[in-house]
């Protein structure tokens, strides 16, 4: 991680399973794992691209995840496109 953690992972490994708090994450069930699908995330293609560097400034102000979010418009982008030429 390039971040130091800032959970007590001491804390953390003591816990036992009865002084875990599952209230808010409910048991999966049988019909769940009977219906569930394993989806593995596409790979990433490594390219270089050249932006006009106010573009780049502006989304790497938006924080961590800016290269994602070009990503993502790009493909709404290409699905508009591909809705318009059917």
């Amino acid at each position: 991680m390039k971040r130091q953690s800032k959970t007590n992972w001491k804390y953390i490994d003591a816990l036992s399973d009865e002084e875990i708090d599952y209230s808010e994450i409910p048991e999966l069930g049988d019909d769940f794992f009977k219906n569930a699908v394993l989806r593995m995330p596409e790979s990433k293609a490594i390219v270089t691209i050249r932006l006009d560097r106010d573009v780049l400034d502006w989304f790497k102000k938006q924080g961590r995840g800016y290269q994602t979010r070009i990503n993502t418009l790009l493909k709404t982008y290409m699905k508009a496109q591909q809705r318009l030429s059917k």
